[in-house]
């Protein structure tokens, strides 16, 4: 199973980006597919999520109206349009996937999770 993310770079406070994560190895059909990152010196924390197979989505109260996640038509890629962005988003982003299992009270706990990407650093200016 891997999972490759793509799409971060340097951009101006206010500015947009859209994240990808193209997941292979297995069907991810029902799984839940989400966004966590880590800004430097802090732990990961969780972003949003597209609960399986795309049914619900779920945010971190600071990327609520901001942030929009959703799914490809085959459910095996996920996006993170990230809009109104400011320094406090700029971290290493991760996109992260689970079997199909994950339940709802569990989507924002990132040990729930059990296919990581590599991440993709989001850095944004003032």
């Amino acid at each position: 199973v891997q999972l490759q993310a793509s799409g971060g770079g340097l951009v101006q406070a206010g500015g947009s980006l859209r994240l990808s994560c193209a997941a292979s190895g297995r069907s991810f059909r029902r799984s839940t597919m989400g966004w966590f990152r880590q800004a430097p010196g802090k732990e990961r924390e969780f972003v949003a999520t597209s609960w399986r197979g795309g049914g619900s989505a779920f945010y971190a109260d600071s990327v609520k109206g901001r942030f929009t996640i959703s799914r490809g038509n085959a459910k095996n890629t996920v996006f993170l349009q990230m809009g109104r962005l400011n320094p406090d988003d700029t971290a290493v982003y991760y996109c992260a996937a689970d079997q199909g299992r994950l339940i709802l009270s569990a989507t924002r706990e990132p040990t729930a999770y059990d296919f990581w990407g590599q991440g993709t650093l989001v850095t944004v200016s003032s």
